[in-house]
């Protein structure tokens, strides 16, 4: 990979090298992570790229155009794809989701029940909005929050991996059996949200949600290496995918030759379903930095982008204050949240470098990137070890990378 000089850009090239150094030595050598990537730009221009490990547990070396699963770094993507349609005027914020989901006309908040005893009759939802899947305060949830007998519904009824087992309108039914944890508009729980807002991006462009990025995300920013799978022509760079096990070494759960991503699936999850490179990854990034638009290709408004990033908690508040979840994307202290990303509102109280108006977002499988407006940095990471908690290597990076500024914006 072709990078800028460090230094003309504000970075010391000597302390950039110390992230290297650190995940090869804490996690590489240890056996905590199987492979890693790391590219970081500042303006546009990468000045920092490295690969670690090994593609295949057979030993097949890490490459630059490996595949990975980027799990919910699709949210994002999917995010930015349904505010296109906002901007087209074919649907609006403050819709109710009735309007594109007659299914969900009679959606209830949980009254109590589950498990051997049946649900009790649950008091009828207000309705509830697109901006309401957009921030995850709809009163979905996730099964893999293992918390609530909701939860454990949603694990019965496999909704967190339907790739293989339902189509979209199959999904939509589902869902629309299940209590709600909460009134729309009331709290914040990480949640099967974004797979709903894909279906309505569907459903609004009479498309399937990979035929509808293709063409209006991938397509013109060149990201060529993302897709929901990897298909045949991607088998032979897809990682294999690991489990953190305590005390242990990670156990490999999904192979890459014979992954099931190799094969079309009959629903494309557009909270975590897709698969791509780190190069793709940055381009997309790249685009959010640029508020928009890369080499021509205006994707969405900077006043679209800014409304995305900004955020929408209610009374400004931060995770801490809202969040009824298990949430393993970040330390939320200082965190908001906006139309699909997560962002600093106050660096101090996340006790590590930061800009306010910061954003980004992660993975599962505990990949993750990030914009940062102010000092017009950077970064995606890619590796292949769920869950995202295991570690916390994604604040170690953040510290490394503002370490090695040596010209600050703010």
């Amino acid at each position: 990979m072709e990078l800028a000089d460090a230094g003309e850009l504000g970075f010391d090239a000597e302390r950039l090298a110390r992230i290297d150094g650190f995940l090869q030595e804490r996690y590489i050598d240890t056996g905590r992570l199987p492979c890693a990537q790391i590219l970081v730009a500042r303006e546009g221009h990468p000045v920092h790229y490295a690969h670690f490990g090994t593609l295949r547990e057979d030993g097949t070396p890490m490459r630059e155009d490996a595949l990975f699963r980027i799990a919910s770094m699709t949210k994002p993507v999917t995010s930015i794809a349904f505010m296109q349609l906002v901007e087209q005027c074919r649907v609006a914020l403050e819709d109710p989701v009735t309007r594109v989901f007659p299914e969900f006309a009679d959606l209830a908040v949980y009254a109590g029940g589950g498990g051997s005893v049946p649900f009790a009759p649950g008091t009828p939802a207000p309705p509830m909005r697109f901006v309401d899947l957009l921030t995850h305060m709809s009163g979905f949830t996730y099964g893999l929050q293992n918390r609530t007998n909701i939860d454990a519904l949603y694990r019965e009824e496999n909704l967190d991996f339907a790739r293989d087992h339902l189509d979209s309108d199959a999904y939509v039914a589902k869902l629309a059996r299940l209590p709600l944890e909460f009134a729309p508009g009331t709290g914040w729980n990480y949640s099967v949200s974004t797979d709903v807002l894909g279906i309505a991006v569907e459903r609004l462009s009479g498309m399937r949600l990979g035929d509808y990025l293709a063409e209006h995300v991938f397509g013109p920013l060149g990201m060529t290496d993302t897709a929901f799978g990897a298909g045949d022509a991607g088998a032979d760079r897809l990682a294999d995918a690991y489990a953190y096990r305590p005390g242990k070494p990670p156990r490999m759960v999904d192979a890459g030759a014979t992954s099931r991503l190799n094969r079309p699936g009959t629903f494309d999850s557009g909270g975590g379903g897709l698969v791509g490179t780190i190069a793709d990854y940055q381009r997309f990034a790249t685009m959010l930095a640029n508020g928009g638009a890369l080499d021509g290709a205006r994707i969405v408004s900077p006043k679209t982008l800014h409304l995305m990033r900004t955020n929408h908690l209610p009374g400004g508040a931060d995770l801490t204050q809202v969040s009824r979840s298990l949430f393993s994307e970040s330390h939320n202290a200082g965190t908001g949240f906006g139309l699909g990303f997560a962002m600093v509102i106050d660096p101090a109280r996340t006790l590590m470098p930061a800009s306010e108006g910061e954003f980004y977002w992660g993975g599962a499988y505990s990949t993750a990137f990030f914009v940062d407006p102010v000092e017009d940095v950077t970064m995606v990471f890619m590796t292949q070890l769920y869950p995202s908690s295991a570690y916390p290597v994604r604040r170690q990076l953040k510290t490394l990378i503002y370490a090695a500024l040596t010209h600050s914006n703010a």
